[in-house]
């Protein structure tokens, strides 16, 4: 992220936080002057081997919503906001990329000419669950209230199925903090797509609860929970 020597001084604090997510790199005269960056010993000058990046940089400070704006709208990193903690996303395998095609475009052919609508990250959705607001970006959601759009071509509504597809770096969020957050955030309907067992998990969410979930593996056939008549083979999604 860059900001000017003029709003680094105005807003120090507020950048200072921000550098724990990122570096801020700040300019004086349309140059890059300075760069705000957490501090880090030095382990007795013992060389060190950088571990490989993980699709999600799991965060243990909060931050405010307003912060995260800052964040996301500022910088060219993609980030999903979670009880006030921030994940930085990085780019997928070719295998989950693979099957958000497969089942995307199983999508586009049955909503093709109906109201619903399928959509593939990155696409921010913004969920409220206990008067906090939290930002993800599932891999596949289907929107009927498109009249929640708005004047920003933004998205303010609520999906009525989200769609996640596992890594093993993001498997306990998308199967505990985010099952949860659309369980009490008004979606309907949730698919967790498992590529290491070849498996589908469907829940229904209705009144906050669970009523009813599915698992679906081998050559089953994945069908909805909501929409009657949408399915999704298996063996077109794992190869």
């Amino acid at each position: 992220m860059e900001v000017t020597s003029t709003e680094a001084q105005n807003n120090f604090g507020q950048y200072l936080k921000l550098a724990q997510f990122e570096d801020i790199i700040v300019t004086k005269n349309g140059k890059r002057a300075v760069v705000i960056k957490p501090y880090q010993e030095e382990p007795d000058k013992c060389p060190t081997v950088a571990e490989k990046a993980q699709n999600y940089d799991w965060k243990n400070k909060k931050i405010s919503y307003q912060d995260f704006l800052i964040l996301s709208e500022e910088s060219e990193n993609r980030y999903e906001y979670i009880d006030g903690e921030v994940y930085l996303l990085s780019s997928p395998s070719y295998d989950h990329q693979n099957i958000i095609m497969e089942i995307s475009n199983a999508f586009y052919n049955w909503f093709k000419g109906k109201k619903c609508r399928p959509l593939t990250a990155p696409f921010d959705v913004t969920l409220t669950r206990d008067n906090d607001r939290n930002v993800v970006q599932p891999d596949i959601i289907i929107i009927c209230d498109t009249e929640n759009i708005d004047e920003r071509r933004r998205y303010t509504g609520i999906p009525t199925l989200v769609v996640e597809v596992l890594s093993e770096s993001t498997r306990k969020k998308d199967m505990l903090k985010k099952l949860n957050l659309y369980l009490y955030s008004g979606i309907k309907e949730y698919w967790i797509v498992n590529p290491l067992r070849k498996e589908v998990y469907t829940y229904l969410f209705a009144d906050q609860d669970i009523l009813e979930y599915r698992v679906h593996k081998e050559s089953e056939t994945v069908q909805s929970l909501t929409f009657e008549g949408l399915e999704v083979l298996l063996e077109h999604i794992f190869l």
